[in-house]
């Protein structure tokens, strides 16, 4: 178990960086992405310093101390807004493609 999820947690990491990598080169894409990359590259950050606790009550001191939680609320958050823009994107390209 240890090991499989340290490994998701990189697997994740380098999939965010490869996102982001991806993301247009707008103010907006970059600021939205730039926060994206943070959060998503400290998962694996965080659960390696827990992984590392010196027994099993300072693993589970670290795994809650909230660092996860704001992490997932980011990460919830980014995709929202990131969806919210898919959205309006293409409904501003079907409104384009019928008044033409």
């Amino acid at each position: 178990m240890t090991n499989d999820l340290g490994e998701r947690t990189k697997k994740f990491a380098l999939r965010v960086v490869r996102l982001y990598t991806s993301l247009p080169k707008t103010t907006v894409a970059q600021v939205l992405g730039k926060q994206l990359l943070r959060s998503g590259t400290s998962v694996g950050a965080h659960y390696r310093e827990a992984s590392r606790a010196r027994s099993r009550a300072e693993f589970v001191s670290k795994i809650e101390s909230g660092r996860f939680e704001d992490v997932n609320g980011e990460a919830k958050e980014l995709l929202a807004i990131l969806v919210a823009s898919v959205k309006t994107a293409k409904q501003n390209a079907s409104r384009s493609a019928r008044v033409l």
